[in-house]
């Protein structure tokens, strides 16, 4: 067996925005094969698809489509190819977003990214944005996707601990694509969304221990399965 015959193929794309060495090693550490790029071809052909990022909404949108990958992005959610989006890169996957201004995204899970607000804990109010560890829950909404057995976070505890980093949230206007939720004082809000071959993730799973490693080894076995 040849070294690419039991390694999966995996593009990471590069806007300029996110901790991309982080992703790789998570990736690598999983058993893909990790490729940081920026070209429209070589995302194009990945058996799979990581959009990462860490900042401003409009700044990434901008970049997205002077590199011309906004529809190739667009074109990877209607394949078969595993696509994830982490933090930035998870709300960029939604229709628009209201940071710093209204901005449209890629259209992919309809929806929009709104501000954290103002939570609060009992009388006080809460840091924003949310940096630290946050528990991830199955939504109890009516709809809501009720199980993590077919999905990335497939072997994850209910109420397990995730890294976060954000003060924008994620709302899918369809329940039935909400795969987590989670807390932050008073504010529940979307942690996680999946949509056919689409994930979506506010928390950073490569920052998250082994638990956010186990989200990359069950990537790689989607990609696999291929």
């Amino acid at each position: 067996m040849t070294q690419e015959d039991h390694t999966a193929q995996v593009a990471i794309v590069d806007y300029g925005l996110g901790n991309l060495f982080s992703v790789a090693q998570a990736c690598a550490y999983a058993g893909l094969q990790p490729h940081i790029t920026a070209s429209p071809r070589e995302i194009e052909k990945a058996k799979g698809v990581i959009i990462p990022g860490v900042g401003a909404f409009g700044n990434a949108m901008e970049t997205l489509a002077r590199l011309d990958l906004v529809s190739v992005l667009r074109d990877v959610a209607t394949s078969d190819a595993p696509l994830l989006g982490i933090c930035l890169g998870a709300q960029l996957l939604l229709d628009e977003s209201e940071e710093f201004g209204a901005h449209v995204g890629l259209g992919i899970i309809p929806g929009r990214v709104s501000s954290l607000g103002k939570p609060h804990e009992g009388t006080r109010i809460l840091k924003v944005p949310q940096v630290g560890w946050n528990r991830v829950r199955k939504s109890a909404t009516p709809g809501a996707i009720n199980s993590w057995s077919d999905s990335l976070l497939d072997g994850q505890d209910d109420g397990t601990f995730m890294y976060f980093v954000h003060s924008y949230v994620m709302k899918p206007e369809n329940d039935a694509v909400v795969l987590s939720v989670s807390n932050y004082g008073d504010v529940e809000f979307c942690s996680g969304m999946a949509w056919g071959n689409v994930t979506a993730l506010q928390f950073h799973p490569e920052r998250s221990g082994p638990d956010g490693l186990r989200i990359y080894q069950r990537l790689a076995e989607r990609i696999r399965g291929l």
